[in-house]
């Protein structure tokens, strides 16, 4: 049963009590405890076990026994109270505290207790007593700070101020006031606010559903109502009745009748000494405002236009950055015979944090087309500035004719020359829309993604190099190219990983989610682009992301007249490799079936002998060239290193080596040297029906 009585507040305990009680204790109704600190025990005495609404068969000389009587905050601060104590050497503690009853009621209680230590001054014991404070503090809550309304409304103020601190934009102050309860709490049923633009306040919360009023999404400051009295005289307006609110606002009260306010506060929102808006909360089933509330409102006002001023700087600082960004990317991506293009790009939507990333489409002679996806390191507006350079400089190196290897070089040195810190992740498409060879070079970057016509979706593998600026710095240049053949039909899907990082997943998790989504994507190129956009902004990411897909069209595509290229160095037979693959491609492509063996053959034989025999890397070059009439003529060329020019040979015993410039001499229409630079180019040519 709960009880309680006025009595002292403190009391001297001997230090070997309990084994000589104080009967004042008992005739005061206090109780007192004795809590062993080495053996964790703690001896409560009857009427202490009172105090606590608890059955001595209900406690078993443990501390924990007592959770159910203590709420959990106070429980909290009563540790933390006596942790105090024991670390900071204090040789005594006071605290009030709630207790919950057993049906269910709080009372006050009051605890005092003594710290013993022993010559080293280490806690071994503490003594004390505990007694029912209701009475008294019912007597002095106002004097002791302990009022449970103005405690309720304090902690309403915080919680609420503590949900803003998270507010990024606008509309995030708007949810957090409407998602913390706070104004729910503080009993208001309904929230406007408006912000200051340019002499008028913008109406952005309308307050409870069906109360918009028509006419009030602008209005001028000096018009008569309650959110432009308050931005003009930058005080609140406590409007304490409904017959005050229809007697000096009686154009928005007729509007707003059927609502049944009673009541209404207006607080302004000011920041750095001006009013940036207002915010109005609306009450029904109350009677007026207190001191107290209207401080409280007041307070809260302060904490929501520090908030919302916070929010907007970050959207002006993101709108700038972003707009940055944008200016660097393409504004428009060219047409491409024989393929479909579709592109996007998402900024992170935290303030500056936007990053360097960035995608291109390259328009490239003879019926190619290049395609670039990249990422600058780095989450600012420098981060898009490198970006806008990177991508200038790379287009230019791919429109100078450069393999896509050397491309990829280039630009590495660029950045590493830049004097700045950053590096970053791309990969380059060069794709030959008539064979539909793809050449690709991946420096650090995500692997792309190949969508079959039946939608069935696979990671494509490109051996990689080093990220831009790091293999400069290093050394590492030489990146290997990937040769892939894109099928009518099958698009190539680039993208950065802001497409692909998801919280707490693994990227090899996030890579096969998006495989899924392409997976099951419409087959639309366009409305693709838009389903993987939109899981981005679901998704609320704070990394910016760009995507390019590349579909190729058979029936679009240009005539054969394509130049393809391909570096094969020595002791790489995996270049040599994809260069074989890309000639077959290449040759049926381009109508050459029926000389497809031979073609190959002579190829082969060419790239062979230029690693044979000189001491670094051949480059191979495959063209159409126009003849007389229709008739056309596919040129192979193999460049290398070497001034000293290839000589016809007797064959070995073996019946092997020496026959090289002879299968030249027989199958090519015709084959001739010429120098290149300190080098030399091996050439044949094969007429094409």
């Amino acid at each position: 049963m709960c009880h309680g009585g006025p009595v002292p507040t403190t009391v001297s305990l001997p230090d070997d009590w309990p084994a000589h009680p104080d009967l004042s204790l008992a005739l005061n109704r206090m109780g007192s405890f004795d809590w062993d600190l080495v053996t964790g025990l703690m001896h409560m005495d009857g009427p202490a076990l009172e105090v606590f609404d608890t059955a001595p068969e209900d406690y078993d000389g443990r501390p924990e026994s007592l959770r159910p009587r203590v709420p959990p905050d106070e429980a909290l601060r009563l540790d933390a109270l006596v942790s105090s104590a024991l670390k900071t050497g204090t040789q005594t503690y006071g605290a009030y505290f709630r207790i919950r009853c057993r049906d269910g009621r709080l009372r006050w209680t009051h605890t005092q207790g003594r710290v013993l230590r022993d010559e080293a001054g280490r806690p071994y014991r503490i003594i004390g007593i505990v007694r029912d404070a209701t009475e008294e503090l019912s007597h002095s809550a106002e004097r002791l700070g302990l009022d449970e309304e103005r405690r309720r409304q304090t902690s309403v103020v915080e919680s609420t101020t503590a949900a803003l601190a998270h507010a990024r934009t606008v509309r995030d102050v708007i949810n957090a006031l409407s998602d913390s309860h706070g104004l729910e709490r503080l009993g208001s049923m309904g929230m406007v606010m408006g912000l200051v633009e340019a002499g008028r306040i913008h109406l952005v919360a309308e307050g409870p559903e069906g109360s918009f009023v028509p006419g009030t999404r602008y209005t001028r400051i000096d018009e008569n109502y309650p959110m432009s009295e308050v931005v003009r005289s930058l005080q609140p307006r406590f409007i304490d009745s409904a017959e005050e609110f229809a007697t000096t606002y009686p154009g928005l009260w007729s509007k707003i009748t059927d609502m049944e306010i009673s009541a209404a506060a207006y607080l302004p929102l000011i920041a750095q000494a001006r009013p940036i808006g207002a915010i109005g909360l609306l009450y029904q089933d109350k009677d007026g405002f207190t001191q107290e509330e209207r401080n409280l409102l007041v307070a809260l006002g302060s904490s929501i236009a520090q908030s919302l001023q916070r929010a907007m700087l970050l959207e002006q600082e993101h709108d700038i950055a972003e707009g940055l960004q944008q200016a660097m990317l393409p504004r428009r991506i060219p047409s491409a015979s024989g393929a479909q293009i579709a592109v996007r790009y998402r900024s992170a939507r935290m303030g500056r944090d936007i990053g360097g990333d960035w995608y291109d489409v390259i328009q490239l002679p003879g019926g190619r087309v290049g395609a670039v996806i990249g990422d600058v390191q780095g989450h600012d507006t420098h981060a898009a500035a490198v970006m806008g350079q990177l991508r200038i400089v790379l287009r230019a190196y791919a429109a100078e004719g450069h393999s896509p290897a050397t491309v990829m070089a280039r630009a590495s040195v660029f950045l590493h020359e830049l004097d700045t810190d950053r590096f970053a992740t791309c990969i380059y498409a060069e794709a030959d829309l008539t064979t539909g060879v793809v050449q690709l070079v991946r420096a650090g970057h995500l692997d792309p993604l190949l969508r079959a016509p039946d939608g069935e979706t696979r990671r494509l593998p490109v051996t990689g190099g080093m990220p831009l600026g790091l293999s400069a710095e290093f050394g590492l240049l030489e990146y290997p190219v990937t040769t892939v053949e894109l099928d009518p039909g099958e698009t190539l899907v680039l993208c950065t990983d802001g497409l692909v990082e998801q919280p707490g997943a693994d990227l090899d998790d996030g890579i096969e989610h998006l495989s899924g989504l392409i997976r099951e994507g419409p087959a639309g190129l366009q409305q693709l682009a838009d389903l993987l956009c939109g899981i981005v902004d679901e998704r609320g990411g704070d990394d910016d992301m760009a995507l390019l897909l590349l579909r190729r069209h058979v029936e679009d595509a240009p005539p054969g007249g394509g130049r393809l290229q391909q570096h094969v160095a020595p002791g790489d037979p995996e270049a040599l490799v994809s260069a074989r693959h890309m000639i077959g491609a290449a040759v049926r492509a381009w109508g050459a079936r029926d000389r497809t063996d031979e073609i190959e053959l002579v190829a082969d034989e060419l790239i062979v002998n230029a690693l044979m025999h000189t001491d670094g890397p051949a480059i191979v070059t495959l063209r159409v060239l126009p003849g007389h009439g229709t008739e056309r003529r596919l040129r192979v060329e193999v460049a290398d290193r070497s001034s000293a020019l290839p000589r016809r040979r007797e064959a070995g015993e073996s019946g092997v080596s020496g026959r090289g410039l002879m299968l030249v001499d027989r199958l090519a229409d015709v084959w001739g040297v010429e120098p290149r630079g300190s080098g030399k180019c091996v050439w044949c040519e094969f007429g094409l029906t």
